[in-house]
């Protein structure tokens, strides 16, 4: 069950309020904590002013009854009575403003699974869901992700729409969410993507394994323990849609039913359904490898609004990863220039380039290990497509290997006439 969001928002802002008058107060801080958390002790007063109104906040304990028992907490807010209007039309909602601001400067972005084991201080635990936390210290940002400029761009104004829209999805009967689709190869970063979007909006992350779900019923009440202004991230969906089509398969062969398993629909209602509209300001995030494996159902907008291709390494990619790992520009270094026409010759994501350049703090042997690596990738590339050929049996494939091995005989006479002419520059 959720916590009283007026006593949230007076617990957090009340914490800001307290005057050197207070005789005892409470201090606490536990190992994901950034700072200390002030509250008041039992009893405790806070006298606060707004306009011309004078107000008294008093922290109650109380015993609870047996046999649950449990002590119950609250504040009391005492006014006179001649300002209830101005208290309830603009005071409180001053408070619940003004915690929010507090909260967001004092946020810590929190990495929530169902994997994670709990602890005291997981919100999701105390209201009935499922999910453990830890602290999320990706150091992704959009600053420093290898991606196409324009496409990182696009990217961070979708974002700032999405968050000024609150009134606009009103207006138009739409559940204020937002869906992405991240797509292409492994190690092209889509999960650095994700670390960094949660970043930018300081938005939790709830990383949904859909095999951990056994349920459309147990998907719901896992989806309601989430909370406003977060990402819910689900890797990997066409594995999911497998076992889902697999599902379905077994129906259709009238095998016998598993009464309560997860489906299909199931999912669908939760992120485009009537359930979907039970919370605000969320972002889903669909990932994965084969964007032709997914069920059309699925990639429809509303669903996933948004579809992200996420490419291998461009030359813009390698040159922002150049920068961040070696410290280095393309100014008067020759060999950029060779990257570049290797990068766009040769398939490799960023995750290869960046393992490249840290191989050493040296640039020029870091960048000459790196042209031997994409040299390498070609070259496998190369006999891929020279052993399909042979495979065929005809002869427009003879005539295709005997062109592989040409454009490999063309480049190891390039590469001999760059080193003599950088004989001649050192003689």
């Amino acid at each position: 069950m959720s916590k009283n969001q007026v006593y949230e928002a007076a617990e957090v802002y009340l914490s800001t309020r307290i005057s050197p008058k207070t005789e005892r107060l409470k201090l606490s801080k536990t190992r994901k904590q950034k700072h200390f958390t002030i509250g008041l002790e039992k009893g405790e007063l806070v006298v606060d002013g707004f306009e011309d109104v004078r107000l008294t906040w008093r922290f109650v304990c109380t015993e609870g009854q047996k046999p649950h028992g449990g002590e119950k907490k609250h504040f009391e807010l005492s006014f006179n009575k001649k300002h209830k209007d101005k208290v309830l039309d603009f005071y409180l909602p001053y408070v619940l403003h003004k915690a929010e601001e507090i909260k967001k400067q004092d946020k810590v972005i929190k990495l929530y699974s169902r994997q994670c084991p709990f602890s005291c201080e997981d919100d999701n635990e105390r209201r009935g869901g499922s999910w453990g936390s830890i602290i999320l210290e990706h150091p992704a940002t959009f600053d420093t992700l290898a991606m196409d400029p324009a496409l990182k761009k696009m990217i961070i104004d979708d974002l700032e729409m999405f968050l000024r829209r609150k009134a606009y999805y009103n207006k138009v009967g739409k559940a204020w969410k937002r869906g992405y689709l991240l797509y292409g190869p492994p190690g092209t970063g889509k999960s650095s993507l994700v670390a960094a979007m949660a970043n930018y909006l300081k938005f939790d992350i709830y990383d949904l394994g859909l095999t951990s779900v056994r349920s459309d019923a147990e998907l719901r009440r896992t989806l309601l323990s989430t909370t406003n202004r977060s990402i819910l991230l689900i890797e990997d969906i066409d594995c999911s849609s497998e076992v889902l089509e697999r599902q379905m398969r077994n129906k259709n062969k009238k095998l016998p039913d598993r009464t309560g398993q997860l489906t299909l629909s199931g999912i669908l209602n939760c992120i485009d359904g009537l359930w979907s509209s039970c919370g605000d300001e969320r972002i889903i995030v669909f990932t994965t490898n084969y964007k032709d494996r997914i069920d059309p159902a699925l990639l429809r907008p509303g669903r996933m609004d948004l579809h992200i291709n996420m490419s291998y390494c461009t030359t813009d990619g390698f040159r922002l990863l150049a920068s961040n790992y070696l410290g280095i520009s393309s100014k008067n270094n020759p060999s950029f220039a060779e990257i570049d026409s290797l990068l766009n010759s040769t398939e490799a994501t960023p995750a290869e380039v960046a393992e490249e350049l840290m191989k050493s703090d040296d640039p020029n042997i870091a960048l000459q290990g790196l042209v031997n690596f994409l040299k390498r990738k070609r070259d496998e590339a190369d006999d891929e497509t020279e052993n399909k050929a042979t495979g065929c049996g005809e002869v427009d494939s003879s005539v295709r290997r005997l062109n592989a091995i040409v454009s490999r005989v063309k480049r190891l006479k390039t590469n001999v006439d760059q080193r003599k002419i950088m004989m001649r520059k050192r003689k």
